[in-house]
Order: C-alpha cells, then sequence, then structure tokens
C-alpha cells in the first residue's frame, strides 16, 4: 500500500490458499482484481460475497477455460517464447534443488522463504 500511495495494486495472483488469499485482497484498489489460481498452501478459503473489500472482483483462472483448443495453446507457447528469446521477459529462477529434494524445495515455499522459480533437477 506505501508503493502506491495507499490505492493498492490492480491486481494479485494469488496462490496460497486461505493463509494468503485475505492479505491479497486488503492490498487491491477499488474494483482491483483477485485472481486465485489454487490452493498451493493450505486450503481453500471460504468468502462470503458481501465480505469483499471495496468491490473487488474475485476470479478463478482455470487453463481450460481459457485455452480450449489447439490453436489458442499454440499461439499463446508462441507468444511467450517470443518475448523471452527477445528479452522481453525475464524467467528468475531462484533455487535449485536436486530431485530428491523434493520436500525440502516444497518446505521452503511452504514457509515463504522463496520467491521466483524453483527447479528440480534430476541431475543433480
Amino acid at each position: 500500500m506505501e508503493l502506491t500511495g495507499g490505492e493498492g495494486v490492480h491486481a494479485v495472483f494469488d496462490g496460497g490458499g486461505a493463509a494468503t488469499f485475505w492479505s491479497s485482497a486488503e492490498v487491491l484498489r477499488r474494483v482491483g482484481t483477485l485472481v486465485y489460481y489454487g490452493p498451493l498452501i493450505g486450503d481453500i478459503p471460504t468468502v462470503r460475497l458481501f465480505d469483499r473489500p471495496r468491490s473487488i472482483e474475485l476470479t478463478y483462472a482455470v487453463f481450460a477455460d481459457h485455452i480450449h483448443h489447439r490453436e489458442p495453446l499454440l499461439q499463446h507457447a508462441g507468444d511467450l517464447f517470443d518475448k523471452i528469446r527477445e528479452g522481453r521477459l525475464r524467467i528468475e529462477i531462484s533455487e535449485r534443488y536436486p530431485l530428491g529434494a523434493a520436500a525440502q524445495a516444497h518446505a521452503d515455499m511452504e514457509s515463504r522463504r522463496t520467491s521466483g522459480k524453483l527447479l528440480l533437477d534430476r541431475s543433480r
């Protein structure tokens, strides 16, 4: 909120479950959008329609609803890889774990110790 002068952000993408849902909602501006993409950590929160602060919009993005045919899949994948090749999109890999340390990678995500992408590497 400090970074936006108290206005809040336009959108938050939240995959943390009930543990992060309401804090994500609180940083949205009026009529901001909370894109909830699943409970990666914890349960799905219970939300009552009138409990939403500042008329925020909630959406649950389901891949199959947005990419329901092969053509849009190829188009979006092509756009994504073009942006990576052109340097307009950078992918930050913050940690690499050997495949045998998958439990540690999950624990690190759950503790919110990490940011960016985590890779499990079977060659390590």
